[in-house]
């Protein structure tokens, strides 16, 4: 599990997003605002996360999937894996990519992930904006 917490939560995955993910960083408009938002995840994975450890993340935000994602996961992180896949779905491919993921994470304005953005001071509605107008910009026009 990453920072040592007991499950994977929602700001473990917008930190895998943010680390490996080319068109999440896009979304961010690069320069300070990813800066500051790698920096505080950064933090969290030294220090901040410990004061998490041993809970489980469930904002309430969303129902949780009845069957988790995979053995480990918080409540919270399922549901987005979740709702990333049915958008997927939706548009008619079958795997979720970055961008579906970062969508269905800051759909959820109480879980850790949005609180992580909120304390590197990211806004998430134009953030969710500039994800979905890269989505629209890669989506083949017919």
């Amino acid at each position: 599990m990453r920072d040592g917490d007991r499950h994977v939560g929602t700001a473990h995955l917008l930190h895998s997003l943010v680390e490996s993910d080319p068109a999440v960083r896009e979304a961010f408009g690069g320069g300070p605002r990813l800066a500051r938002v790698l920096g505080y995840l950064v933090q969290r994975s030294i220090g901040y996360g410990l004061r998490r450890q041993g809970t489980q993340e469930d904002s309430g935000g969303f129902p949780a999937v009845p069957e988790p994602a995979g053995e480990g996961w918080s409540p919270s992180a399922s549901a987005a894996m979740d709702r990333a896949a049915r958008t997927a779905l939706r548009r008619g491919v079958p795997y979720a990519d970055g961008l579906d993921l970062l969508a269905a994470l800051v759909a959820d304005p109480r879980c850790r992930a949005v609180e992580v953005l909120g304390r590197a001071g990211v806004a998430v509605e134009p953030l969710s904006v500039r994800a979905a107008d890269l989505r629209a910009a890669r989506e083949p026009q017919g």
